[in-house]
């Protein structure tokens, strides 16, 4: 009995499912303040985002800017909030449904995936998450991706 097992769905001479994931950085749920606070919070904590000593960071962060900011922004915010929601969202939605398309003329096998998210780096690296972006593809039935 052969200990190799070969990928489920793969046939010789059949092209690639290539996968794409559109991932940006997000954006509040809503143009309010209480959303807008949660939202900074979370990006703002990202060292990776900004590059201060953490705990004089912790200080401006939590002191001032946690403060001032989220009534202002979710001010802006509701100025070109949609009725479908954040732009970058619906914007990005469109993004992903053009790109889909454009490669379905160049390409019969392929995915089109959107996420918008924030994940802090402490919980998942730069290669950790490479490697969970290929993995999500994969199980998305891509076995080639962009990212």
């Amino acid at each position: 009995m052969s200990r190799f097992h070969g990928t489920p769905g793969f046939a010789h001479g059949k092209p690639d499912t290539v996968g794409v994931l559109l991932v940006n950085l997000g954006t509040p749920d809503e143009p309010s303040p209480k959303a807008v606070r949660r939202y900074l919070k979370e990006f703002l904590s990202d060292p990776r985002v900004v590059e201060v000593p953490r705990l004089l960071w912790w200080l401006i962060l939590n002191g001032i800017i946690l403060n001032i900011r989220p009534r202002r922004s979710a001010h802006a915010y509701s100025q070109v909030w949609t009725p479908e929601g954040s732009p970058l969202l619906v914007h990005d939605g469109e993004l992903g449904s053009w790109l889909g398309e454009t490669l379905e003329r160049v390409q019969d096998s392929h995915l089109v995936s959107f996420s918008a998210g924030f994940i802090p780096s402490d919980l998942l690296p730069g290669e950790q998450l490479r490697r969970l972006t290929a993995q999500v593809l994969k199980d998305l039935g891509s076995e080639a991706w962009v990212y």
